[in-house]
């Protein structure tokens, strides 16, 4: 069991670390960075979205994981 979530983990990481930057950073933010608007709503596309939902599904993936290991394992 324990190999499993090492497994997921590495791919997470991996995944994670794929994601493109979608904005300037925290000074951005605080600055007011000229192409940043914190409240509008980026629609991502193409490989960017697929990142995205691979993501979510390996974060789920890994949260699973995780409690079975700690109740089963």
């Amino acid at each position: 069991m324990e190999i499993v979530l090492i497994i997921v983990s590495i791919c997470m990481i991996i995944v994670t670390l794929l994601q493109g930057g979608k904005s300037q950073g925290a000074s951005g933010a605080i600055t007011g960075g000229s192409k940043m608007n914190i409240f509008a709503k980026t629609k991502e596309r193409g490989s960017e979205k697929v990142i995205s939902i691979a993501t979510l599904i390996i974060g789920i993936i890994f949260f699973l994981f995780t409690l079975l290991t700690k109740y089963f394992g």
